[in-house]
């Protein structure tokens, strides 16, 4: 796995539970409002990857203190070694939350049918005319759909989530949004931060010296 960071303790990326977060390298989305521009490319300088020894031993040195792992990116099913990370991690006694973009749904049935994931939180871009502007690249909005599909009839505690940057969004998309998605599934939104943004000039952030 390659790791672009860690984080060793939260108490609000996984709903009701205290967790570690580890952040994947590699996205497939240009999201103008990505806040972790760092994670995006796939290659990165090996001396500032996180190796998964590492997080591993965290991890160990944690249990009892922790009831699970977030593991977010970056796009964590764009990597192979997802599920036998997850097993290891699992192995530990740690309960699993990943956060997707549902570009992968194959990578996702695998998970879910391994039982390797407890709760799963799927980032909705937009509604389906504007999803290659919010995703910052052409939108396989067929694998997008795929994977809510997959995550509703799952079993497996979820949400799904949008971010709201107001240049590009407003109260209409997310009701076309809410419309897209199976009734009985939480759906969130959340605050567009400016600071660090991929792109503030897309989402109408003026930043300020």
């Amino acid at each position: 796995m390659r790791f672009g960071g860690f984080q060793a303790l939260t108490l609000s990326d996984y709903p009701g539970k205290t967790a570690a977060v580890v952040f994947t390298q590699g996205c497939n989305f240009r999201c103008p409002f990505c806040h972790n521009g760092g994670l995006l490319p796939a290659v990165a300088d090996d001396r500032n990857l996180v190796p998964e020894a590492f997080v591993l031993e965290e991890l160990r040195r944690r249990r009892g203190l922790l009831d699970g792992l977030v593991v977010t990116g970056g796009e964590p099913t764009l990597q192979e070694a997802l599920p036998a990370f997850l097993g290891k991690v699992r192995a530990l006694g740690l309960l699993v939350k990943l956060d997707t973009n549902g570009s992968r749904p194959e990578m996702l049935a695998r998970l879910l049918g391994a039982g390797l994931v407890d709760y799963v939180a799927m980032d909705v871009k937009a509604p389906r005319g504007k999803y290659d502007l919010l995703a910052g690249v052409r939108a396989p909005l067929d694998a997008v759909r795929e994977s809510i599909r997959l995550i509703a009839a799952s079993g497996v505690p979820h949400h799904f989530r949008t971010t709201l940057p107001s240049a590009l969004l407003d109260a209409q998309d997310i009701e076309a949004i809410r419309r897209e998605l199976p009734a009985a599934s939480p759906h969130l939104v959340q605050e567009f931060k400016p600071e660090h943004a991929l792109d503030p000039a897309v989402c109408g952030a003026a930043l300020t010296a």
